[in-house]
């Protein structure tokens, strides 16, 4: 359902679909349509979880107009980032916005500059400053410290500047996207295909989220229907990603606190997904299987005999790594009431994924807004509602057993299959139509909104990982802990860096 609205009726219609809190702040971006002969434009999104359905507000701006509207961020905590990434892409400026400083564009940028505006060139050379200041706690006792964005080891730049009294935190500024990659401009006026490729390779751990996603955001312009087998094969390879993801996960998640031995127990689970993933995928990665209309190739009787010896592998391996971590005091003294979210800060933020459910938030796509063939498969959304380190590792624990369960249906659903059509073709797609598409990855739900132009290129795509939500949250949950419990507490998130990069 889409509602086109005025300017000055945006916030109280934001107020009418969220409808006292039931439906959840999703997602906020803009849209530059005056080469479709319409204006700038607003598109702000909220799941309607007991409907199973999305409601989206649009506003236009015609071209020669002010560029203003009444920020959200008082009302919706949760578009404090959409309203300044916003500002940043297209100058469209919310008023009231209690934060507007640069998001994605940091100090080399020039003011004005307005990448997402169709009159700018993927390749304009650009030159320019702008200030960033980060926020910092002030008082007497209270110093900084600045961390990254280098870091030690390989991960992507990130910068933390935490105000501190002694060891305890009192604040976290982040500052990310120092590797933005313009993915969004890069895709522009590229057929279907063209962009599939790149949004394949968006992220290395959510590559079957976010082409489950492009490719449902498409299939909602055309009357033809996935295949029942296509899809089984789709979801296999989504719970072989959340499956490898959350039992890596947990081992990094101890790497924050030095406790060896479970890091290169997770890694070496994890690394027998990955080889089962070469023989499903042909890589490592899962990449070139999923396109617009089902999947590209069957997966082999072979290759799922080989993946049904792994989760029974992963099954007793994944149990030991419980058992030890829940009979080791100073791990639970470490990770128990350490990196607290609370429920209405979950709520406020619109955390999704495993950030949300340790916090006693019951969000998940596959549930809320059932897609592919999940409404007839047997899973539970596990809850846990301490929102502290703890809860966020139970959650994973959980995950881990309702994932493996989740395959063995799969795989029986496969191997019973009468039916074995893999896609369908030759689609034509509605242009000048926006639509979205969303799937549930290891970190949560996975968001693309996309236009066609009238060539059936991309004229817009809006990509929103699942931790673009859940980022601010890590500078909610360090306050009143120890310095040295940050690596511990980020772990514990396992946010993505290159998913901000986008």
């Amino acid at each position: 359902m889409m509602l086109k609205v005025k300017n000055e009726e945006l916030l109280s219609t934001a107020k009418l679909c969220a409808d006292g809190g039931k439906n959840v702040f999703t997602a906020m971006f803009g849209s530059d349509e005056r080469q479709l002969g319409q204006g700038y434009a607003i598109y702000v999104l909220f799941t309607d979880g007991e409907k199973h359905s999305m409601k989206t507000i649009r506003v236009e701006f015609a071209p020669d107009s002010e560029l203003t509207y009444e920020s959200l961020t008082p009302l919706f905590p949760a578009a404090a980032w959409y309203e300044r990434e916003i500002n940043d892409m297209f100058g469209i400026r919310p008023i009231g916005h209690p934060d507007l400083r640069p998001l994605v564009l940091h100090e080399s940028f020039p003011q004005g500059y307005y990448p997402l505006r169709k009159d700018v060139s993927l390749k304009t050379q650009i030159r320019g400053h702008r200030e960033y200041k980060m926020s910092t706690a002030q008082g007497s006792g209270v110093f900084e410290v600045a961390v990254g964005p280098i870091h030690a080891g390989i991960i992507e730049p990130g910068h933390f500047r935490f105000s501190q009294a002694g060891e305890d935190m009192l604040q976290l500024d982040a500052k990310l996207f120092f590797t933005h990659r313009g993915i969004e401009k890069l895709v522009e006026g590229k057929t279907i295909e063209e962009a599939l490729l790149i949004v394949e390779r968006i992220c290395g751990a959510c590559t079957v989220a976010n082409t489950l996603s492009y490719c449902q955001a498409l299939e909602k312009l055309t009357e033809q229907e996935v295949p029942q087998y296509g899809w089984l094969i789709r979801m296999l390879l989504a719970e072989v990603e959340r499956l490898y993801n959350h039992v890596g996960d947990t081992g990094n998640l101890c790497a924050g606190l030095g406790f060896s031995p479970i890091v290169s127990m997770g890694s070496a689970l994890k690394e027998k997904i990955m080889r089962v993933n070469e023989s499903l995928a042909g890589n490592r990665f899962l990449r070139g299987v999923i396109i617009p209309g089902g999947v590209r190739q069957d997966i082999s009787t072979e290759s799922l005999e080989k993946l049904k010896v792994i989760l029974e592998e992963v099954e007793q391996g994944y149990a030991d790594i419980v058992e030890l971590l829940e009979n080791h005091s100073d791990f639970l003294n470490r990770v128990k009431t350490t990196g607290i979210v609370r429920k209405q800060t979950a709520l406020d933020l619109a955390l999704v994924g495993v950030a949300a459910r340790a916090s006693g938030v019951a969000v998940d796509c596959r549930r809320d807004l059932p897609y592919g063939l999940y409404n007839t498969m047997d899973f539970a959304v596990p809850i846990e509602h301490a929102g502290d380190v703890y809860a966020r590792l139970l959650i994973r624990e959980q995950e881990v057993s309702e994932t493996i369960k989740l395959l063995r249906q799969i795989i029986n659903e496969l191997e019973t299959s009468k039916t074995k059509k893999l896609s369908y073709e030759n689609a034509e797609y509605r242009t000048q139509e926006g639509s979205w598409g969303m799937s549930e990855s290891a970190r949560g739900n996975n968001l693309h909104w996309l236009m066609l132009d009238g060539q059936q290129k991309i004229y817009r795509l809006f990509v929103r990982s699942a931790s673009y939500p859940n980022w601010p949250a890590l500078t909610m949950a360090v306050q009143g802990d120890i310095i040295p419990d940050f690596p511990l507490i980020n772990k514990s998130f396992e946010l993505c860096y290159a998913c901000m990069d986008r």
